[in-house]
């Protein structure tokens, strides 16, 4: 059924990953709150829903804690080049490709919310370098980030600003063999720039838990890469996460039933 069809008579519309734009609002003859069960609100047409009067609200500080742990678990599944040591083992292949550790190398983490800042706790743990910028910093910062970190992370919103922030430009000025990690949106990467990047080696490896076009199409053959991993947007799923969601969610649909304010609202 099609989502304009699918929320006709409905109060509530939880959003999750699909796309809310002004049609499906305009569609949604009863809807009194729009929440999204995260804290990215970019698949929300904000303007439609201001002009409808519909109350648009956010889950921030539910799932960084998730979010943080599955970069960190994907930056060191990289430094082990855990895919390719897969594909051997598949293929009975003598020898173990040579990893690195994280202990001493300097990560770059780009966007400094709660995830971000999560990850930075993390990683210092372990012992590496920390370097961050978020979109109001100086160029001279995102230079150094660029040219000193041998691992970056995403954990910036999607805006026009941040749209295909790591193009070509960015790449040529990362170490060689960097590693990237995008827990964040996939359209904050340029596919053609990551991909002409890993070719050249100057991208040693990419994991993505966001891609530009869910759900994922398996067939892709970025996703065959021996030094690449595709995950199907999952890094903020986990018990505890959605627990937190939930309350949230729960605590606003009787708010609103009340006539009250819902919590964190954005629009």
């Amino acid at each position: 059924m099609p989502l304009t069809e699918a929320v006709r008579g409905i109060d509530v519309i939880l959003a999750s990953n699909a796309r809310i734009d002004a049609d499906v609002i305009a569609a949604a003859d009863r809807v009194r709150l729009i929440q999204q069960p995260a804290a990215g609100i970019d698949g929300i047409d904000i303007d439609a829903a201001r002009t409808r009067g519909v109350p648009v609200c956010n889950a921030p500080g539910t799932n960084h804690v998730s979010v943080a742990e599955i970069a960190l678990f994907l930056m060191l599944a990289l430094a082990r080049r855990l895919p390719r040591a897969q594909t051997c083992l598949a293929e009975r292949r003598l020898g173990v490709p040579l990893g690195i550790e994280l202990r001493g190398k300097t990560l770059g983490i780009i966007g400094m919310g709660r995830s971000g800042q999560a990850l930075a706790e993390l990683a210092e743990a372990l012992g590496m370098v920390v370097l961050s910028v978020r979109s109001t910093s100086e160029s001279a910062e995102w230079r150094a980030l660029y040219t000193r970190a041998d691992v970056i992370s995403l954990h910036c919103p999607l805006t026009d600003k941040t749209r295909g922030l790591l193009d070509r430009t960015s790449f040529e000025m990362m170490k060689p063999g960097v590693l990237i990690v995008n827990c964040a949106r996939g359209p904050i990467i340029d596919r053609p720039a990551l991909e002409a990047a890993l070719d050249s080696g100057q991208v040693g490896g990419a994991a993505l838990d966001t891609v530009w076009h869910e759900p994922w199409d398996p067939g892709d053959p970025l996703g065959q890469r021996e030094n690449v991993i595709i995950l199907p947007h999952v890094a903020g799923s986990t018990a505890e996460s959605l627990g937190r969601i939930a309350d949230i969610v729960c605590e606003n649909v009787v708010r609103v039933e009340r006539g009250d304010e819902p919590l964190h609202r954005v629009a």
